[in-house]
Formats: structure tokens, C-alpha cells, sequence
């Protein structure tokens, strides 16, 4: 499958933040992906997951929500680490710009979320109104606070079996969204996924999940609540 990639740079307000953007030919739908502190998008585990999506016909960003000079302080004093609303507006600035490029405007929008970028993710989600997926892989959802009830888009929750306290904090957060929504846990993995064979799990999750939201003629315009996993 022909795909078209470029480095971009995405103009915000205060900062500009450099990306890789990925996408197949015919592709109808546009993951952005959301990393944690201390990552970036060459982060190895959300380009495995985005070359998945690729591969299933849907085009990938994977941006730097923090600048260089920002990473650096933050690994020296922690200050970024936690502030969802910086990522959340970042986010959104960057949606904006992919409705606003030659090749991606009028795509479908998703975000793949990862640690603190998922709560990330679910701020930036809940404040447009359309974004119409968002999956989280071992997140903090619970750090999006009342974003989380004002939640539209179908969200999955992905988190690893041998990670309980992220689990317990994703199972509080998914009783306060009201979204179609789904908790799925990777049997075996721990929080970074780094088993055989999980991360490839979180992959087909994503892809199911971003598919059947995203990718489909007939996209669904309400959200029913399933029964909790």
C-alpha cells in the first residue's frame, strides 16, 4: 500500500512542535498519537502501534508535544509532567491543523493516547466534540478529571494485566464516562508492554477500535454504554 510520509511542523500559539505524518492511499481517517512524559513520537512502542494502523489504511501523526528545551527541563525538575490542560491544548491546536492541511483535512479523527498523554487526549477530545475515537494504552485517565464525564467520542481503555494500580485507577475512571466506551486488559503485560506478544495485543485492540469508529461508511452518531469489561 502506497503511503505518503512527511516531517511537518505544527505552527501553535506559543510554541511549534515537529511531527511525522503517515498516510496510506485512500485512507479516510487520521490518528493522532499522544504520548507520556519523557517519551516523544519516536517513542518504539507508538510507532509499532501506528505502523499497525497504517497497514489497516488509516493515516498516523505522531507529534512532540513538548519541545526539546522542554523535555530537557522537565527531566531536571518534573514541572510538565502532569500538566494535562498543556497537552490537551497542544492537542488541540494540532487537530486544528490537520483540518486545516491539504492532505488531511476532511479525514475522520482519532487520538492514541499513552501514560499521561491519554489524559492528554481525553481533555483535548472532550473540549472539541469531533474527535470520534480515542483508545488509551496503560493511560492515566484518571488525571482528565471532569473532561471525562463530558465525554463523546468511543474510548477503550487498554491496560496491562500485572498492572494494578494503573488498573484500578483506568476501572475508576471508565464508571465516569458516559461515552460508548471498553476496558480491555492485556493478559500478562505489564505498564510499558514490553512482554511478547502484548504489545502486538495493544496493536490489533487499536486497530479493531479505530476501524470500526473511524473507517466505516455508516459511522455511528450515538454512543450506547456497553456493559463494563
Amino acid at each position: 500500500m502506497p503511503i505518503n510520509e512527511r516531517s511537518v511542523t505544527i505552527p501553535l500559539p506559543d510554541v511549534a512542535l515537529d511531527g511525522s505524518l503517515a498516510i496510506p492511499e485512500g485512507a479516510r481517517a487520521v490518528v493522532l498519537f499522544a504520548h507520556g512524559s519523557g517519551s516523544s513520537r519516536h517513542s518504539p512502542r507508538n510507532r509499532a502501534v501506528a505502523r499497525a494502523l497504517r497497514e489497516a489504511g488509516l493515516a498516523t501523526l505522531l507529534i512532540d508535544l513538548l519541545t526539546r528545551q522542554e523535555e530537557e527541563a522537565e527531566a531536571a525538575t518534573g514541572h510538565l509532567r502532569f500538566d494535562v490542560d498543556l497537552l490537551g491544548t497542544r492537542l488541540v491546536g494540532a487537530t486544528d491543523w490537520l483540518l486545516r492541511d491539504d492532505d488531511t483535512r476532511g479525514l475522520r479523527i482519532g487520538y492514541f493516547g499513552a501514560s499521561t498523554g491519554a489524559a492528554g487526549a481525553l481533555v483535548a477530545a472532550a473540549a472539541r466534540g469531533d474527535v470520534r475515537a480515542v483508545v488509551s494504552r496503560g493511560g492515566r485517565p484518571d488525571l482528565a478529571g471532569d473532561a471525562l464525564g463530558r465525554m463523546t467520542a468511543a474510548t477503550l481503555l487498554i491496560v496491562g494485566g500485572r498492572d494494578p494500580e494503573v488498573l484500578a485507577l483506568n476501572r475508576a475512571a471508565y464508571r465516569q464516562l458516559r461515552c460508548e466506551r471498553r476496558l480491555e486488559v492485556v493478559p500478562g503485560a505489564t505498564h510499558l508492554f514490553e512482554e511478547p506478544g502484548t504489545l502486538e495485543a495493544v496493536a490489533a485492540l487499536a486497530r479493531a477500535w479505530f476501524l470500526r469508529h473511524l473507517a466505516t461508511e455508516a459511522v455511528e452518531t450515538t454512543h450506547a454504554v456497553p456493559r463494563s469489561t
